[in-house]
């Protein structure tokens, strides 16, 4: 709690971004101890200059991080910050993640993990039919194959690949611009209730956060941050999805387009794009065997999943892993094993997100490793698979 304090109150400066709090961070310790050092001390800090030091130890004198804690939380009551080992992994990773993650709805703490895949479906919000019915397709195919999709609550293809998904009894993410109190576009609202029913609405804007222009391009970056591929289904030269498609590739993350008429205006952002090397959407069947060649996604493929859909031999029809392994495991052998990704973490990591001893979780990660369901690397580290 305490950690989560600092996190939240050093977010509440002006100017300072997850970037700048991690540095604070590594040169003092914590937070905590970065609250209470001298003007002169932050200074020090790479990016920290005169004006934002002064900056902060002018919003320090009127902030204390506890007091102001248990404040936000009356109306912000479930938030995760990058100190907490829930955070998603994913999103973790990029470059500027934010600070503190507002959420509503069922939290799958195996998609924050990174075992359940997720995938980033956008576009513009004025689609032809034929966008609408390939993304309806799309988001039936993958929803079907066990993947959450992620999108950003917008009209069109975002309502499109929401509403296909949730129809398919699958799990949906909403990144919002505004608050996960708040609905933008107001005639979303319905849509708005049954993702939190069925899914998760996620936002970086504390509760009450209206709408504001220059919301919606930092949005994107949690959608391209969540996700191991995006999709681009029908986006015209100035659409926001291919900033979210930039963000994507500048993540290192797959970008893949559905191809358009050379006709239609709400294509050409798409072209564009498969003109700059991203890959292109042939069909449902297709997709799916391009992203099962991906690292991350190849060793959820389960076959027994596909053979109980009685479709074996359907194109569109794999089936990606989304639960735990395919053994019970022990209690201690499930604890860590939920606390191994699928990036290489290190064995203290493990330890202290398990709240196990060292020696439990060494022998526990030994026995994984013999079931085949983690690896070890050097340095005493270790992942999924």
């Amino acid at each position: 709690m305490s950690a989560q304090a600092f996190w939240l109150a050093w977010a509440q400066i002006p100017d300072v971004g997850a970037i700048l709090m991690q540095r604070l961070e590594a040169e003092f310790g914590s937070l905590a101890m970065a609250w209470t050092a001298s003007v002169s001390a932050l200074q020090q800090v790479t990016g920290i200059g005169t004006v934002t030091a002064e900056t902060i130890d002018q919003y320090r004198r009127q902030i204390d991080p506890l007091t102001f804690f248990e404040h936000h939380l009356q109306s912000n009551p479930q938030f995760w910050t990058l100190a907490d080992a829930d955070y998603p992994d994913w999103l973790r990773e990029i470059a500027d993640p934010p600070p503190v993650l507002y959420y509503r709805g069922n939290v799958n703490l195996l998609e924050n993990q990174g075992v359940v895949p997720m995938i980033a479906m956008v576009g513009t919000r004025h689609p032809s039919d034929y966008g609408r019915r390939w993304t309806r397709r799309i988001a039936t195919s993958l929803t079907q194959a066990g993947v959450s999709i992620v999108s950003g609550l917008a009209e069109g293809i975002d309502t499109e690949a929401h509403q296909s998904c949730l129809a398919a009894e699958g799990r949906t993410i909403a990144v919002l611009g505004t608050g996960v109190d708040q609905v933008y576009p107001t005639s979303n609202r319905l849509l708005s209730r049954q993702i939190a029913r069925q899914g998760l609405l996620l936002s970086e804007f504390p509760a009450g956060t209206k709408p504001d222009r220059s919301h919606f391009p930092r949005r994107n970056r949690i959608i391209a941050g969540l996700c191991r591929a995006t999709l681009v289904m029908e986006a015209p030269k100035k659409s926001g999805a291919l900033i979210t498609a930039r963000l994507a590739n500048d993540y290192g993350r797959e970008v893949y387009v559905l191809p358009g008429s050379l006709d239609n205006p709400r294509s050409q952002g798409c072209l564009h794009l498969l003109d700059q090397g991203a890959q292109i959407i042939l069909g449902e069947s297709e997709l799916l065997e391009r992203l099962g060649t991906l690292p991350q996604f190849l060793d959820r493929l389960n076959p027994m999943a596909v053979g109980q859909a009685g479709q074996p031999d359907q194109p569109g029809q794999l089936s990606l892993l989304t639960a735990m392994p395919p053994v019970e495991l022990e209690p201690e052998l499930k604890q860590v094993f939920q606390r191994v990704p699928l990036e290489p973490i290190a064995v203290d990591t493990i330890v202290q997100q398990a709240g196990l001893e060292t020696g439990t979780v060494l022998s526990a990660l030994a026995q994984l490793e013999m079931m085949g369901l983690v690896s070890q690397l050097p340095g005493m580290r270790y992942q999924r698979g």
